[in-house]
């Protein structure tokens, strides 16, 4: 999708953090933050990209049932385990989302492969996923920032790699991302993110 109309972002710092980083939760919640657009009533929709029909592939969905159930305030959520978004109906639900929310702000969050060093590792950056691409599929970019986790190691049967992936770390490395999300949205809501001194390497949010 386009991210039309541009936003600007607060800070443009992207979070790099393992998921067993005792502050990864914190770190991600501040990653988030820098980028959200506080001086606009725009609407914020997060995307988890996935499918409970492969063990890798879930991260997304979990992460989606996970806040699904924790009743946030400023997020609207969509993809999880009950209604996931997946290749099939990929195209669908961004129609849909775009169609519900005027010129919405989109975190889209997927699970991605790579380096055997970073399996497990976070990550909160500006611009659109690329859901599929690895496991060589063609779909939709989406989301003006994106929030992924490296769950396994690319580079050679990856449809395989994400169907065999340990459920433990998955449902670990979703906990900690959620844990984050609602963070944010719990400081969004106290409009605390101008106060919020985002030096990655202090331990406290303020």
């Amino acid at each position: 999708m386009k991210l039309d109309p541009p936003f600007n972002f607060n800070k443009q710092n992207e979070v790099h953090v393992k998921f067993d980083d005792p502050l990864s939760s914190s770190k991600v919640s501040k990653g988030i933050l820098s980028f959200l657009p506080f001086d606009t009533e725009t609407p914020l929709v997060i995307v988890c990209i996935g499918t409970d029909r492969s063990t890798g592939d879930s991260f997304g969905p979990l992460i989606g049932s996970f806040l699904q159930e924790s009743s946030l305030n400023n997020f609207h959520v969509f993809g999880t385990l009950e209604d996931p978004i997946h290749a099939v109906n990929m195209q669908e639900k961004i129609s849909y989302i775009t169609d519900q929310f005027s010129n919405p702000f989109i975190i889209a969050i997927d699970a991605c492969l790579g380096r055997v060093k970073n399996i497990g590792m976070l990550k909160v950056g500006k611009g659109p996923v690329k859901p599929g691409a690895g496991v060589k599929k063609e779909l939709p970019s989406i989301g003006h920032i994106h929030l992924t986790g490296v769950v396994n190691v690319s580079g050679y049967m990856e449809f395989f790699v994400l169907q065999n992936t340990r459920l433990n770390l998955v449902m670990a490395m979703a906990k900690q991302v959620a844990a984050g999300i609602i963070k944010a949205d719990q400081l969004f809501s106290k409009n605390l993110p101008y106060h919020l001194d985002l030096d990655y390497k202090k331990e406290t949010f303020l």
